[in-house]
């Protein structure tokens, strides 16, 4: 069982939610050093990451995400904190990229 599980809908699109994904493995491996491997699908994708006491992945589909890791002993203390690290961190580029593609639509 995951020690962090987030879903987020979202109405962007697989090609709009691969660019939201890329853009969040890039951060999350600069910021916190992890290593990203993205694994292209016909329907979805997925992000696996992982590093010292850090393990998951990032499903990525149409209409949502889903996020799975599994922390290590160590890292297991501050599974709320690193939950809500992650929500912050997709929450803020679902959010730039949903106002983003409001805008195109708009014009």
């Amino acid at each position: 069982m995951p020690d962090i599980h987030i879903h987020r809908d979202h109405a962007l699109g697989l090609p709009k939610a691969r660019e939201v994904a890329w853009s969040w493995a890039e951060e999350v491996e600069q910021k916190f050093d992890m290593e990203c491997t993205v694994l292209e699908g016909e329907t979805s994708d997925t992000v696996e990451f992982t590093r010292s006491g850090v393990k998951g992945r990032l499903i990525v589909a149409a209409d949502h995400f889903d996020l799975e890791a599994k922390l290590g002993f160590l890292l297991g203390a501050f599974a709320k904190t690193i939950e809500a690290e992650i929500e912050k961190n997709l929450d803020t580029l679902l959010g730039a990229a949903s106002k983003a593609a409001k805008g195109r639509k708009a014009k």
